[in-house]
């Protein structure tokens, strides 16, 4: 995948300077997505196209480039928040518009198949749930309610922020699955630090949890912890 932007061609010393609407049709990045489709567009050009418009002495795409720059790579970036994009300096509507853009990113693989699926590996897990939790700088802890037959019936956050066993409750986590009659549960959660390997309170908070759901008839088939492309399944691990 490219990383920088392509720019202004032969004349550039002469027009990178100019807003990016005063440059040779052929060379914008809107007209070039049009003409030759977005996948041959650059990340910088593709962020300059939402950005709409540069600073004083910077062209969107010069904006764009320096994102991408300062962030380290664009996940960094589509790590970073509504308060992140304000505190750089760039503005009510581009700090929406990049926040909007990156989280319905994150949505989509997770609410693109209203078939509801089964989950019968930590594999099934990972590709569900994944996107929307490898690039939190938070960490989420949420429950996923399955049938008899390991089709996902629902899934729930039970908690967002630093976890603990105070915050991870079993009563909280075993609410909805009390509710909805479910027939087993599986637990994931997220390290944004990258490092997939369970905490002592992460084992602490399994074990606790585990023995809950065999107080109440609700087996815990796993817990899960996502990790940028990496995980962790205490099921795998014989954790449980």
């Amino acid at each position: 995948m490219q990383k920088g932007g392509r720019g202004p061609g032969a004349g550039s010393a002469q027009i990178s300077h100019l807003a990016i609407k005063h440059w040779p049709e052929g060379e914008r990045p809107r007209e070039r997505l049009v003409r030759e489709g977005s996948g041959t567009v650059s990340e910088a050009e593709l962020l300059a196209i939402l950005l709409r418009s540069g600073t004083r002495g910077a062209t969107a795409l010069d904006l764009a480039r320096t994102l991408l720059s300062k962030s380290g790579s664009l996940r960094n970036l589509a790590r970073m928040t509504f308060h992140d994009f304000m505190e750089m300096r760039l503005g009510l509507v581009r700090a929406t518009t990049l926040a909007a853009a990156f989280e319905l990113a994150r949505r989509i693989p997770v609410r693109d198949n209203d078939g509801k699926p089964f989950l019968r590996s930590p594999e099934d897990v990972i590709q569900w749930i994944s996107a929307k939790l490898k690039d939190l700088r938070h960490e989420e802890f949420w429950v996923l309610l399955l049938s008899a037959s390991n089709q996902l019936m629902h899934q729930i956050r039970v908690t967002k922020g630093t976890l603990n066993s105070s915050l991870v409750h079993p009563r909280e986590c075993f609410a909805d699955a009390l509710k909805t009659r479910c027939a087993s549960v599986i637990f994931v959660h997220n390290h944004p630090s990258g490092n997939p390997e369970p905490s002592q309170e992460d084992r602490a908070i399994t074990r606790q949890l585990v023995d809950a759901g065999k107080i109440l008839g609700i087996p815990v088939q796993d817990h899960i912890i996502v990790a940028d492309s990496e995980f962790t399944s205490f099921a795998e691990r014989g954790l449980l």
